[in-house]
């Protein structure tokens, strides 16, 4: 039987609690709400936190609301929640649909948005979303004017399994701007249901008529450094939506990748997946953009 290493528990009454507790307690204290992710690495020993602080009880870091032109999503938000969301699904269908992909029912009563995040993997759906809707993280730590920063995605996620959150910080929100000519879609493979994906890609675009004003594109399972389509993104600015265009920006995104041959399928079919899955993304998108 797998066993963790031992470790003290500690379980947070509010945010500032927690800060204070990791500003305490050093590096080797580790935040668990959901646990999906961390708890197994524990098991295995990949991970040896000495410390755990559960913020399951904070209450205050779990909403979804509007907010002078944006969706503020609280750290905690669970899966279910952003899944069960009605103005998520009008406003930002993207994110239903990655959800109705993620994991399993038990995984998704529990994972939260922040969690997610903060795992950095990069077959890690929610990730490739927040890239390709252009979402912000909102980090607070002590060392910050106002207690607080904000960053964007490529700033946040800085690598495999890294991210911009210090050991004395703490992922507290995700906010996601809504603006108008909006649509987006994602597409997924995968083996079965609850599994990783072989690959996906979300895309969002922003219409102007008929030019394309502004894209996003977000990719998952398909390499450590490809989790956001830059370059096909611009290929796709300034342009009318077409099939020529979606053809381009998928040819872009599969020569981006950085798959790798595995279990789930060797590197040339991930890069066909790759662009085959951004323009099928990128068709949906812009017929809900034109649709209003």
């Amino acid at each position: 039987m797998q066993v963790p290493a031992p470790f003290e528990y500690e379980r947070a009454t509010s945010v500032d609690h927690a800060l204070e507790l990791l500003g305490r307690l050093g590096p080797e204290a580790r935040i668990v709400a959901g646990g999906h992710s961390l708890l197994p690495m524990m098991k295995l020993r990949i991970a040896a936190p000495e410390y755990l602080i559960d913020i399951n009880d904070l209450d205050e870091l779990a909403y979804i609301e509007p907010s002078g032109g944006e969706v503020r999503i609280g750290a905690l938000t669970r899966h279910r929640d952003l899944l069960d969301s009605e103005l998520l699904a009008e406003r930002l269908p993207m994110i239903r649909e990655a959800e109705q992909l993620i994991a399993d029912p038990v995984v998704r009563n529990r994972g939260t948005i922040g969690g997610a995040l903060c795992q950095a993997d990069p077959s890690e759906d929610l990730s490739a979303v927040c890239s390709a809707l252009g979402a912000r993280a909102v980090i607070r730590g002590p060392a910050h004017p106002g207690g607080e920063r904000v960053v964007d995605m490529d700033e946040f996620h800085q690598g495999a399994y890294e991210t911009a959150v210090g050991a004395d910080e703490m992922l507290v929100e995700v906010r996601f701007a809504l603006r108008d000519g909006h649509g987006s879609a994602y597409e997924k493979v995968k083996r079965r249901a609850g599994d990783w994906p072989v690959a996906a890609a979300g895309a969002a675009v922003w219409l102007d008529g008929n030019t394309i004003a502004d894209a996003g594109l977000g990719l998952a399972g398909l390499g450590s450094d490809a989790t956001h389509a830059t370059r096909a993104e611009a290929a796709l600015r300034g342009k009318p939506p077409s099939e020529e265009a979606f053809a381009e920006a998928g040819r872009i995104a599969a020569e981006d990748s950085s798959p790798a041959s595995d279990q789930r399928g060797p590197e040339d079919y991930k890069r066909h997946l790759a662009s085959e899955l951004t323009q099928r993304a990128l068709r949906r998108a812009v017929e809900r953009a034109l649709r209003g």
